[in-house]
């Protein structure tokens, strides 16, 4: 709707995880160089952890976009699946036929190991990539351990990456999956854009959108609020700066300021996104309150240290 009206080609901050506008802060950079060194090296596992919204689907987009040719892939996106779900999504990601006969597992995994030992023979890799991990049933991630099983001598035949929210490491701690959890050796936690990122994070996205020809800016001033409001969360950032062009976009404003941001804050939520400011300065009231009773002599000093 507003695109034509900032001289953009099209939208620049779409929720969708579109590797074309992948931000590489030094903490998505790290990511990703996880990703490709633990499936380049045969590491086995890879763990990539982060926050709602940190950009963990976009890196896996982006990982997938730039694998060798020899590299084939499984990309595993619905994570509420039973083990033998799993195993038929796998074998059909990565184009096995299935051994004739009812499918069972031990024929799924047979059908899957003759696959990758062609694969191995060839000279080629293989990898399994599962976002959401943190939604995976116990059975399915001791089923993931299981196919980690499938090696040569020397050399892992299937490189498993699983991505998830910070939940999926207190999964892995738990002494169940103790077997599963050891052999992950190559991890990342990916952190929420500093703000200085945030301010780098949004130019690159007009950037992109405008084809290098925008004139579109967002003040440093202004960039400053959204990390505030977003703490550094490049989800919730696309949400308030889309908001924010719509309504200049309706106002007929040509600039972004800090109002046009409240203002986009408040219409998508203010109280999600401000929760924890609004939290903090709760207690900061409660604690002015206080002060001004025991500086009028109405609550004593013992008083307050009870009511904390």
């Amino acid at each position: 709707m507003y695109t034509s009206y900032f001289g953009l080609k099209e939208n620049p901050f779409n929720l969708t995880p579109d590797p074309r506008y992948l931000f590489l802060s030094y903490q998505h950079r790290e990511a990703l160089n996880h990703l490709i060194y633990g499936i380049n090296e045969r590491k086995g596992f890879v763990l990539i952890t982060g926050g709602i919204g940190t950009g963990k689907t976009t890196i896996s987009r982006a990982f997938l976009s730039v694998l060798d040719k020899s590299v084939d892939s499984a990309l595993i996106f619905n994570s509420a699946v039973s083990d033998m779900e799993l195993l038929q999504t796998i074998n059909r990601e990565f184009g096995v036929k299935p051994e004739r006969g009812r499918p069972t597992k031990k024929r799924l995994i047979s059908a899957l190991n003759a696959f990758l030992l062609k694969d191995f023979a060839a000279g080629r890799n293989a990898v399994l990539l599962i976002d959401e991990a943190q939604n995976l049933p116990l059975s399915v991630l001791e089923q993931i351990r299981m196919l980690s099983n499938l090696e040569t001598n020397r050399e892992k035949l299937l490189q498993i990456a699983l991505l998830g929210q910070p939940e999926l490491q207190k999964l892995l701690d738990l002494p169940s999956l103790r077997q599963l959890n050891e052999r992950i050796t190559v991890r990342y936690d990916l952190r929420p854009l500093n703000s200085d990122q945030v301010s780098q994070y949004i130019k690159h996205r007009l950037i992109i959108a405008a084809g290098n020809n925008g004139i579109l800016r967002f003040p440093d001033g202004v960039c400053k609020i959204i990390h505030n409001y977003a703490e550094g969360i490049p989800r919730r950032i696309n949400a308030i700066c889309d908001r924010a062009l719509l309504i200049a976009y309706t106002m007929g404003i040509s600039s972004i300021d800090k109002n046009i941001i409240r203002q986009a804050v408040d219409d998508i939520g203010g109280n999600y996104l401000k929760g924890r400011h609004r939290k903090r300065g709760f207690l900061l009231a409660i604690l002015l309150a206080l002060a001004i009773l025991v500086s009028a002599g109405i609550i004593f000093r013992n008083d307050i240290l009870n009511f904390l």
